[in-house]
């Protein structure tokens, strides 16, 4: 049993009920044959009586059935899949992502770089399942979220939530919610008379969460043509294995972020919410953030004006990694600009525009063959974006969830262009990595010199969540991207946090 699953800290935890650790492990109780999460508001079970398993799947795996009134499946995701580099947290980022629904087993042990056995011994030695019972969890969350919120005839719901067949759905579950799913339709909740491919879910955040903030700072980064941002609602194009999607996130009422998604496909569900997670960072573990970056003098006003502060992402690492080199040198509006042009330049429209959206960012492939000199880049610019468009297509450099981030990283530094401070953007907003440091950002090095520190120092103080000291000192540097500024700088404020220049892969 791992520190993470001691019996006494977790019973600790189901004792009092306490939420933050919702999605950390799941409690199992022998006498009942039910999961649940640890903040469930039944009795507490005697501790002699329960379980603990650092999954769903895995209590599932051992027989156990989810709790209908605390519905475990339901909570944030656990943090530690985007904390970890190892195999099992790449593997798990890449199960979240529907890989196994795509190319199976096989395929998902090949984006590790691991055979289909070694995969399977390090997934069964840490979870307790392989990764077929993973997906199969994941599956039957997205049979409940379709069967809940539509009103799809059940066969449609089996499908699009990746069953083979209406009985392994039936079969599913019965065994995971203990019911049937004609019953689990008959809740509360069901959305009705919505067109079809459209859904309105709610995402659970682990709180604290300032879902206005993370969507302000999108909304202000938005690009014309591929995102909107109203002052309240950020919207976007999503690109996702079966078709585009579109997206209108905003604030819950309480708590988390109302996913309003318009599907080309129901089946991309699963992924259209991996991504939405994602980009949101709605599975962070504020708590242990705030905590380490809380004691630093130096960001300890910043975190008790903003706990829980978010590092925003983007639902797709290669569209951030072109981005990111358009942004090189330019202001917010000019990184909007440039990238508008290069989106009506070689984006994929959509079948018909929604509002203001009209196009898919373009997938490398078709970058690297587009004609981008109406675009307004320089000749040196324009050469980047076609080589790393042509090193994404190729394989070259990799950039999906389960990506191995060091190998990323020097990829990236490979491509000609691109050097630390692109490389390690993409870490911070693309590949959801926890403890990045931004070397030579102006906007970092005008906070820290506020502060009394350097960049030399910075780049080691706050590990093992430099990526969130990030965005508390651009905070203190460009208080309008955040809802709770810190104490504005005596200087202007930058329009943007921007590097120094790059004009090599050095």
């Amino acid at each position: 049993m791992t520190d993470l699953l001691d019996h006494e800290r977790c019973y600790r935890a189901v004792a009092g009920r306490d939420a933050r650790f919702d999605g950390w492990f799941f409690t199992a109780v022998r006498t009942t044959g039910i999961y649940c999460r640890p903040s469930c508001p039944a009795r507490t079970p005697k501790a002699a009586n329960v379980s603990f398993f650092s999954t769903a799947a895995a209590a599932q795996g051992a027989g156990y059935r989810a709790c209908r009134r605390c519905r475990p499946d339901a909570v944030p995701g656990s943090p530690q899949w985007d904390v970890r580099a190892d195999v099992v947290a790449r593997a798990m980022r890449l199960i979240a992502d529907g890989e196994v629904e795509r190319s199976g087993v096989p395929g998902l042990a090949r984006r590790v770089g691991y055979s289909e056995r070694q995969l399977h011994r390090l997934l069964v030695g840490e979870l307790g399942v392989g990764a077929l019972a993973l997906a199969r969890a994941q599956r039957a969350q997205t049979a409940r979220l379709l069967l809940e919120t539509t009103g799809l005839p059940v066969a449609d719901v089996a499908f699009a939530a990746g069953f083979a067949s209406i009985r392994q759905f039936n079969d599913t579950v019965r065994e995971v919610f203990a019911t049937t799913p004609t019953e689990l339709r008959r809740g509360p909740g069901r959305t009705t008379g919505a067109a079809p491919g459209e859904l309105t879910l709610r995402l659970a955040a682990r709180a604290p969460y300032d879902a206005a903030e993370v969507l302000l700072f999108l909304g202000a980064h938005a690009v014309p043509g591929l995102e909107e941002w109203d002052g309240t609602t950020f919207s976007r194009v999503l690109d996702l294995p079966h078709g585009p999607a579109v997206v209108r996130l905003s604030p819950a009422p309480d708590g988390g972020v109302t996913a309003r998604l318009h599907l080309s496909r129901l089946r991309d569900l699963g992924v259209a919410v991996a991504r939405c997670r994602r980009m949101l960072d709605l599975d962070a573990d504020p708590v242990a953030v705030d905590e380490v970056l809380g004691a630093d003098p130096a960001l300890a006003a910043s975190v008790a004006a903003a706990p829980g502060r978010r590092v925003p992402g983007s639902p797709d690492a290669p569209e951030l990694a072109v981005r990111a080199v358009l942004g090189q040198q330019v202001s917010v509006a000019g990184a909007r600009t440039l990238t508008a042009r290069l989106l009506t330049a070689a984006g994929t429209p959509l079948p018909e525009p929604v509002g203001t959206l009209t196009h898919a960012f373009p997938r490398p492939e078709a970058l690297a063959a587009a004609d981008l000199t109406a675009v307004g880049l320089t000749g040196a610019r324009r050469a980047t974006v076609h080589a790393l468009a042509a090193a994404l297509a190729s394989g070259e450099v990799a950039l999906d969830p389960g990506a191995d981030r060091e190998e990323a990283a020097r990829q990236l530094r490979a491509v000609p262009g691109i050097g630390p401070w692109t490389t390690a953007l993409v870490a911070l907003r693309g590949l959801a990595d926890p403890d990045v440091w931004l070397p030579g950002d102006l906007a970092l090095r005008r906070s820290l010199a506020a502060l009394g520190s350097s960049d030399t120092d910075a780049a080691t103080r706050w590990r093992p969540w430099r990526s969130y000291a990030v965005m508390h000192l651009w905070a203190l540097a460009a208080p309008g991207l955040f809802t709770r500024p810190a104490t504005p700088l005596p200087r202007p404020a930058l329009p943007l946090p921007r590097p120094i220049p790059e004009r090599s892969a050095s």
